[in-house]
């Protein structure tokens, strides 16, 4: 439990730090399209076609054209350089399933057309008990019932034989085979990604971050129609 605690708070004390440099980092992207000798801040309410609003509209257009395809590309990259790594047969994941959604709610997206939950419905099955659960991986639900205040839901494939391996590995789905497909998920030592995830860590960390600021900037710069 303390390696895996460890490993939490050291990712979300790396988050803070990226975090404050990234926002100096795009508020000098900001700056620089400025107008010159212009008084006024980006989150100001300003007269149409003025000055204000076309740095404004500049803004919007340098995180849409410039800044979120850099975050694209960087992110591809990231799950490009995934393709080195390779399933070592753990079978946590296929052993301990999570999800916040309940068996009901899955359902229910499953139905209105959501592929994932349609992929997940099929494969995986709930467990009857958190303390079923809890045996896989007792570590990992430790850390969740101390940080979470959601509830969250565990489920398990019944097609894993009883050497650790599936047995319809070639019929796998794709959420199968492109696990884990997030450079942030927690992982065990013992999967055959979790080399992948802490090389690309920092770099994760930057975009996930640059994704929240920008988010920030479109939610509060005024938008005049």
């Amino acid at each position: 439990m303390t390696d895996l605690n460890s490993s939490i708070k050291s990712m979300k004390q790396k988050y803070r730090e990226i975090f404050l440099k990234s926002v100096d980092a795009i508020k000098q992207r900001v700056d620089e399209i400025k107008p010159k000798d212009f008084d006024g801040d980006i989150f100001d309410e300003y007269e149409p076609q003025s000055l204000g609003t076309q740095w404004q509209s500049a803004v919007l257009e340098m995180f849409e054209d410039d800044i979120c395809h850099e975050i694209y590309r960087k992110w591809k990259e990231i799950l490009d350089y995934r393709k080195n790594f390779e399933c070592k047969g753990c079978a946590t994941c296929c052993n301990l399933a999570c999800s916040e959604f309940s068996p009901e709610q899955l359902r229910e997206k499953a139905q209105n057309g959501d592929k994932f939950a349609s992929q997940f419905t099929k494969i995986f099955i709930p467990y009857k008990t958190r303390e079923e659960a809890r045996a896989i991986y007792p570590e990992y639900l430790e850390l969740l019932d101390g940080t979470l205040e959601d509830e969250v839901y565990f489920y398990h494939c019944p097609k894993l034989n009883e050497c650790k391996r599936c047995s319809d590995y070639e019929n796998r789905p794709e959420i199968c085979r492109t696990f884990p497909d997030n450079p942030l998920s927690i992982l065990p030592e013992t999967c055959g990604f979790y080399q992948w995830r802490a090389e690309v860590e920092p770099v994760a960390l930057m975009l996930h971050s640059m994704v929240e600021i920008i988010d920030y900037y479109k939610q509060n710069i005024p938008r005049k129609k």
